[in-house]
């Protein structure tokens, strides 16, 4: 039993992470309907940029993160006008196949500036495991659950309560008609972008500090795509739960099964799901008129 609640708990631990990166994925699809590929990369490069913050200015762990977030927030800005903007009205394609462009250049420019050495990510926090029942984490995964909870609260309270976040739902729902009433389309696509990249720029730290900063940080991009799928790719909550159900099924199948199952796990989870749903857990069915 006390070996299954490790598991539980430290697949949870991960599965925050999944879920940061995985609802960065939703609000992008949510508010243009592109699948960002680069998502993973995006996180990659704002780690790097948290470890060179922590390095020249010393930076702690919230100051940091502060830190980092408003940079990425920036580069999310700064991809969306140069890259995507100009491909509006292009096929979905051939914005996603530039989505796969940025992600190249992204791990090319990382090795090129940082190297290809694995560093820690300093920032003043304890290294020391905390014990949960028979559970041990560290503090920066504690960390992330109070960081999940109070990004979610806030995107709630933001989508329900904010005339922008009504006006990025009602974009969602149907750009056409978003149009009609007023609704700046563009704006609400630059800002989604920009909370995307926010939201990696959170799980890059949370990677960062926990399991050091290396270039082959975008693979966890890539492993936390099942978890958009399986919440719905039009749910940006949906997103955080598959995170951590992807998470847990992960460290269990490692812990039960063997070695090598955890990186497929989440890809067999979500054929199973999508077979019964195929638009994932929270996701919402295209009903078209024929």
């Amino acid at each position: 039993m006390d070996y299954f609640l490790q598991l539980l708990i430290s697949g949870m631990a991960v599965g925050l992470i999944y879920g940061f990166i995985g609802m960065g994925f939703a609000m992008i699809y949510r508010a243009t309907g592109v699948v960002n590929f680069a998502q993973g990369e995006m996180m990659m490069l704002v780690s790097y940029i948290a470890f060179t913050l922590a390095g020249t200015l010393h930076f702690g762990f919230w100051p940091m993160l502060a830190a980092t977030v408003a940079i990425s927030v920036l580069i999310g800005l700064v991809v969306e006008v140069l890259l995507i903007r100009p491909m509006l009205g292009q096929p979905v394609f051939s914005t996603v196949m530039v989505t796969i462009g940025l992600a190249v250049i992204l791990r090319s420019v990382v090795v090129l500036i940082w190297g290809a050495d694995p560093m820690p990510l300093n920032t003043g926090l304890s290294t020391e495991v905390i014990r949960i029942g028979p559970a041990g984490l560290y503090p920066a995964q504690l960390y992330a659950l109070g960081l999940m909870a109070a990004v979610l609260v806030g995107l709630w309270a933001f989508f329900r309560y904010s005339r922008v976040g009504i006006a990025m739902r009602a974009t969602a729902n149907l750009q056409t008609a978003a149009l009609l009433m007023g609704i700046n389309v563009k704006r609400i696509f630059a800002l989604s972008w920009a909370l995307s990249a926010g939201l990696a720029a959170i799980a890059g730290v949370l990677i960062g500090v926990i399991y050091d900063v290396n270039p082959g940080m975008w693979t966890t991009g890539l492993r936390s795509f099942p978890a958009v799928i399986l919440g719905g790719l039009d749910s940006v909550f949906g997103a955080a739960l598959g995170g951590v159900l992807i998470g847990v099924v992960e460290n269990l199948s490692e812990g039960y099964i063997g070695r090598g199952m955890k990186e497929i796990a989440g890809f067999v989870l979500i054929l199973v799901v999508l077979m019964v749903r195929p638009y994932g857990l929270f996701g919402k069915p295209d009903i078209e008129r024929v």
